[in-house]
């Protein structure tokens, strides 16, 4: 009898240790379970998205205010248009907000950066559907590195 209580006491460490992982994991892809409440949708054509993926945050300060939900191609010139689901509690913003595809962390993730932009008077909030004129693309490290490698050989000269 004493066998079969040390083998179920196993059996239970094994589950909560693969279920503690999984958390884990899920928390450093920066992804949850749940559904977080309502939402509305911008987009926002990017030249290069980079290695951006879907679920990947929407950052404001470093408070997430929403998440990547689709990326797509634009059927007419071929640019890469990201569909973003904005938290319903965070609305009111200008239409001269911009977005950024930035890069957190060692690992690279990439996720999306807004910035709010001025309001004065005869600027219109954005709305569900808008799409964010002012996006700047992601930077790609081996464009950088190309970019040096040919300027530095140029100096030379």
């Amino acid at each position: 009898m004493n066998k079969y209580k040390t083998e179920l006491m196993v059996g239970i460490f094994v589950v909560l240790t693969v279920a503690a992982l999984l958390l884990l994991a899920l928390k450093v892809a920066n992804q949850t379970m749940s559904n977080e409440g309502e939402s509305y949708t911008l987009y926002a054509k990017f030249d290069n998205i980079g290695s951006l993926k879907t679920r990947s945050a929407v950052k404001l300060g470093g408070v997430t205010i929403g998440r990547v939900e689709s990326i797509n191609l634009d059927k007419d010139d071929f640019t890469p248009v990201v569909e973003l689901s904005i938290l319903e509690k965070y609305t009111g913003f200008p239409e001269t907000s911009s977005v950024s595809i930035l890069t957190s962390g060692l690992l690279g993730e990439q996720y999306v950066g807004f910035q709010p932009g001025f309001s004065f008077d005869g600027v219109a909030e954005l709305k569900d559907g808008d799409y964010l004129q002012d996006t700047k693309s992601a930077l790609v490290l081996e464009d950088l590195i190309g970019q040096f490698l040919f300027n530095r050989g140029g100096d030379e000269n």
